[in-house]
């Protein structure tokens, strides 16, 4: 039954990207684009929309669960190319779930004693995976029921932050004297581009939605235009309250830190206590929906069958292994480590969708010039990205290399092991078996 009308649609994409990723970043990008902060989210937020657009015509094409994962195997079929994609974009859920229960530590921790703060930094990061983890395994519905609460809430306490802090702001914090360099600024805005990660878990709805073809176009589009504004607003009253130093040296819990000059202790404190609850909230719906990607690539047999089993209907082993790798994750890497790994698969990710949608243009009826920028411009970006981390945080680079590296030989071993035969994909092939 098609129960998801366009207002349902809008605050699932609303909720996954406002998750978590604004409290954690913002300090981060501060520090990459100091006073052009407004911008570089703005930068980020564009080419999040110009991707929106291949996944409106995909969604509406092939509505499925599998969202992205149904939309790589469509465009470039299954080959070794699509498999390796498909786990990177699980791993990269797994970093989106160490951003969550790493900020959820940082900004729990302040609650305590400067002295014993990293401890419980690292106790509030692991306690809030497993409690969660073992909610997902037991299936609580309540949860699942308070999240539009706590999304509608944690949006209008950051409408009430840019309410009472934009009448205060110093603009010439934020003036272009006060920018950075314009390769760190836009690379700024590229290690944070994965706050907008989250518009596509509306693919993973698309069958489920009324009227799709009207609905879909416009809960993708609006949503992402809401949350860029949102965003821009959000880094301006920060960056224009708050000296670029005090930002850095708050890096881990900035937004919190921005709220005190004009609502003292309380505000301080309100802020921490929306991101506790924000990121929880987005640990937990992030959970459960990596979880179901393993489950997806597995049933693709492009992970091992393992995780296809379920227990009690739930991809339980997806589950436990998808927490584990977060908790090994969010517990002993830091916050640039966390963001480039997770911005840079996204983008990768996000620029074959793209190039996906080129690929299928005369089945999802669609203008192949919008998607082919698309796509060149999360390669660009990616490009930046890596240029920027290689002359500022050169060590930072090989977890990346890492990260890429093992999506593509997990699935090229798996394959070995199991006999698969590994097919070059479509896309290298430049034969479309779909067309």
């Amino acid at each position: 039954m098609k129960n998801l009308g366009y207002w349902s649609v809008v605050s699932i994409g609303i909720g996954g990207m406002v998750g978590g990723g604004i409290f954690a970043v913002l300090g981060l990008a501060v520090q990459m684009a100091e006073g052009g902060v407004p911008l570089a989210f703005f930068i980020s937020g564009l080419i999040a929309m110009l991707t929106v657009y291949a996944y409106v015509r995909l969604s509406v094409t092939y509505p499925s669960q599998g969202g992205t994962v149904e939309f790589l195997n469509q465009a470039f079929g299954s080959g070794i190319v699509t498999g390796g994609l498909n786990v990177l974009l699980w791993l990269s859920y797994i970093i989106m779930l160490s951003l969550y229960a790493y900020a959820f530590g940082s900004y729990g921790k302040v609650f305590f004693p400067a002295a014993t703060q990293t401890i419980w930094k690292h106790v509030l990061i692991s306690t809030v995976v497993v409690f969660l983890t073992f909610l997902n395994v037991l299936g609580a519905r309540a949860v699942g029921k308070s999240e539009v609460w706590i999304v509608g809430m944690k949006v209008t306490i950051l409408f009430m932050f840019i309410a009472f802090g934009i009448v205060h702001v110093n603009f010439h914090h934020l003036a272009p004297s006060t920018w950075a360099k314009p390769i760190s600024l836009f690379a700024g805005g590229m290690i944070i581009f994965l706050a907008y990660e989250g518009f596509e878990l509306i693919a993973n709805t698309a069958k489920d939605v009324r009227e799709p073809q009207q609905t879909l176009p416009k809960a993708y589009y609006s949503s992402v235009g809401f949350v860029i504004v949102l965003y821009v607003l959000v880094s301006m009253v920060a960056a224009g309250n708050l000296s670029i130093s005090q930002i850095v040296a708050a890096k881990d819990y900035a937004l919190a830190e921005a709220a005190k000059p004009f609502l003292g202790t309380t505000g301080y404190t309100l802020i921490a206590i929306a991101a506790l609850l924000s990121t929880g909230s987005a640990i937990n719906a992030t959970l459960y929906g990596a979880a179901r990607i393993s489950y997806i690539i597995a049933k693709d047999g492009e992970l091992p069958t393992v995780l296809e089993h379920k227990i009690w209907n739930r991809p339980v082993e997806g589950l436990l292994i998808t927490s584990v790798l977060t908790l090994l994750a969010s517990n002993f890497l830091d916050l640039s480590s966390i963001s480039l790994m997770g911005s840079a698969g996204f983008l990768i990710i996000f620029a074959f969708v793209n190039a996906a949608n080129v690929r299928l243009h005369r089945k999802t009826n669609s203008q192949i010039w919008i998607s082919a920028i698309g796509a060149i411009a999360c390669i660009t970006a990616f490009g930046a990205l890596i240029w920027r981390i290689s002359e500022s945080m050169p060590s930072k680079l090989w977890l990346l290399g890492i990260m890429l590296t093992a999506a593509f030989s997990i699935e090229a071993i798996y394959r070995a092991i199991t006999g698969r035969q590994i097919i070059q994909s479509n896309f290298i092939k430049g034969n479309p078996s779909n067309e």
